[in-house]
């Protein structure tokens, strides 16, 4: 995987854009390589940096077409891509390289926007059509590569970060609106926390002329309405799922580099990791974090999982320390808010992985989106009753001494989040977690700040966002819920983490988010994804052969890093009180750091249970403020 960078001025030429300083401000994710190329009246350029893992000798972009009239700079990885280089040669194409991404290209060639249809991966790529006159990007189905874009002053600049987009001169200010949006739910699937940086939605292209710049859907969840019937037996589910995860592992191996493996002590990446060895034709490496809070810690579980398949163990000890020391840095790297030091664990997890000489690992992401994995998806599917969430925040609402704003209350904000979730047939427990938000966020954002964006309007903008009669009406519960976390939070936050793995060169490969896998996943009846109290019980089946027995009978455990701010005189303590009590904090313009500095004052005298509460939000300020100071905003 690579860095990509470019610009299309639709006005004239321009002369001032680096994008030398952006594949540099980027090179943390490419450093095997870095071209650019511009177009003669210098109205566009492509830049990118390079990861070599697939054709090490050869695959050096940007490329040119076999005509020169067409550009592609990509990131990411098309797989089965070796069938589709013998069939372009058959049809007369002459290859240039034995790259995968030379595929996308000649695709193109043959039939414009539509070579979407024949990519099979996790990619972002952007194509110059000299002939058309028209720049074409893409982004894969789930939105596991990211794409970033902006229009300024007549240019359109896009990156595969942020960063680089801000090497290029884009101006960069706080997005209020959606830091709005965030204290209540999830920012949507196009949003960042920046004024017009927007994100290439994932299965979208965005299609860009001198005279329209649009952006088009090629691809979509598509769960099945409720009452749809298949004719297949549950073994022959059972089956079925077995092969396709198989197939998408065993595409995911494919590398000219060794690939390792991840591995958290759970189903998902314990089979991954299972499966990968059957496809492998010696021993593997497995990293495995391990935390200093027994409770949260699975390393010993993947250690006996690793030694059941021969693998190469690797231990990667973090505690409260490490994260202090490498917080800033991976919030700068993801550009997004943090909620809990998992992000924190991933970069030293990555970080791990290349200092052991590895490029490639596999991992188990996108397993409980395919199989209703998460505890609010038992809720939507009727399991634990509809009893109000246990974290219910009326404690820290007695805590804060700015609860209202001069507006509608946080109750009102809340029963009006109830009864749009309720519409669409939610069980009101499957939004406990937001009822935290809007009770704290309200409390520790500046007044002037939650008048303007943190009303009910803010919070139900959440379901406004979606095709909600198209994609979610008619659908079972569990659907409904899985379709908003896969537009949001998943997109946004969870595969927000690559940055976090190409902030130290890894690739990271997720054949759980294989689209044919997905396509077979939806359409399994509900009454197999969870049985006998056991959660995605299909995937559990369909795996046994490659797991042992322990993880077999296992309940999920969620990736979940320790408290950060729970224990008084912690590393990450103490970073929280140097942030949130410096010049940067008070500059932020939505932190309120009166109320914040209180909030501090009083952690020492509530129970765990009322610190756990805050720990998120405190994250999420902290995040606030190193990216005001990174990003000079």
């Amino acid at each position: 995987m690579c860095g990509i960078s470019g610009y299309f001025s639709r006005g004239g030429s321009i002369a001032s854009v680096s994008l030398e300083t952006a594949n540099r401000r980027q090179g943390h994710r490419g450093p095997d390589g870095s071209g650019v190329w511009r177009s003669a009246d210098k109205r566009v350029g492509l830049g990118h940096v390079r990861l070599s893992i697939i054709d090490l000798a050869t695959g050096a972009q940007p490329m040119t077409s076999e005509d020169g009239c067409r550009h592609i700079v990509v990131n990411g990885e098309f797989y089965d891509y070796e069938r589709i280089q013998r069939e372009l040669t058959g049809r007369g194409h002459q290859l240039a390289t034995k790259s995968d991404s030379e595929i996308a290209l000649h695709l193109y060639e043959e039939s414009g926007t539509d070579c979407l249809q024949d990519l099979r991966g996790e990619f972002a790529f952007a194509i110059w059509d000299e002939v058309q006159q028209r720049l074409f990007a893409a982004r894969d189905r789930f939105g596991i590569k990211p794409l970033f874009y902006t229009v300024q002053d007549g240019t359109l600049y896009f990156a595969s970060e942020i960063k680089a987009l801000q090497a290029m001169g884009v101006r960069l200010t706080w997005d209020e609106e959606a830091i709005g949006q965030s204290l209540y739910s999830y920012v949507g699937p196009e949003r960042t926390y920046f004024n017009g940086v927007k994100q290439l939605p994932p299965g979208c292209c965005l299609v860009a002329t001198c005279k329209e710049l649009r952006i088009e859907p090629y691809w979509d969840l598509d769960y099945p309405e409720a009452g749809a019937e298949t004719n297949f037996s549950e073994a022959e589910w059972i089956e079925r799922v077995r092969q396709s995860v198989s197939e998408a592992v065993r595409l995911r191996m494919r590398a000219d580099v060794p690939v390792g493996c991840l591995l958290s002590g759970g189903l998902d990446s314990s089979a991954a990791l299972g499966l990968a060895r059957q496809h492998s034709s010696g021993p593997l490496k497995a990293f495995t974090i391990a935390f200093d809070v027994k409770e949260l810690d699975e390393s010993d579980r993947a250690e006996r999982t690793a030694a059941a398949v021969g693998a190469d163990f690797h231990r990667i000890a973090v505690s409260n320390r490490e994260f202090a020391e490498v917080f800033a840095d991976a919030v700068w790297h993801t550009e997004g808010f943090h909620y809990n030091n998992h992000g924190a664990a991933r970069y030293l997890l990555s970080r791990a992985v290349r200092d052991a000489g590895l490029k490639v690992v596999l991992a188990g992401e996108g397993g409980d989106e395919l199989t209703a994995g998460y505890v609010f998806c038992e809720r939507a599917m009727g399991v634990g009753g509809d009893a109000p969430p246990p974290h219910w925040p009326q404690a820290v609402l007695d805590l804060l001494a700015a609860r209202k704003t001069g507006q509608a209350g946080d109750d009102t904000v809340l029963s009006e989040l109830v009864t749009r979730a309720q519409a669409l047939g939610f069980p009101e427990s499957t939004f406990g977690h937001m009822t935290g938000r809007v009770a704290i966020g309200h409390g520790l954002v500046r007044p002037e700040f939650a008048r303007r964006w943190c009303g009910p309007d803010a919070a139900l903008t959440f379901f406004d966002q979606f095709d909600v009669a198209g994609k979610i009406n008619g659908r079972q519960p569990v659907h409904q819920a899985l379709y908003l976390w896969l537009k949001t939070g998943f997109a946004n936050y969870i595969l927000g983490g690559e940055r976090l793995d190409m902030a130290n060169a890894i690739e990271q490969r997720l054949p759980f988010l294989d689209h044919h896998l997905f396509a077979l996943m939806r359409d399994v009846p509900v009454g197999l994804l969870r049985r006998d109290g056991r959660e995605k019980w299909i995937l559990r089946e369909a795996m046994k052969p490659f797991v042992t027995e322990e993880i077999y009978t296992a309940k999920k455990q969620p990736f979940v890093a320790p408290g950060s701010t729970l224990r008084d005189g912690s590393e990450m303590l103490d970073l929280a009180q140097d942030l949130l009590r410096s010049d940067a904090a008070a500059a932020v313009p939505f932190i309120n750091q009166v109320a914040v500095l209180g909030m501090l004052e009083k952690l020492p005298a509530l129970d765990p249970r009322q610190r756990m509460m805050l720990d998120s939000t405190i994250l999420m300020m902290m995040s606030a403020v190193v990216l005001h100071q990174r990003y000079g905003l």
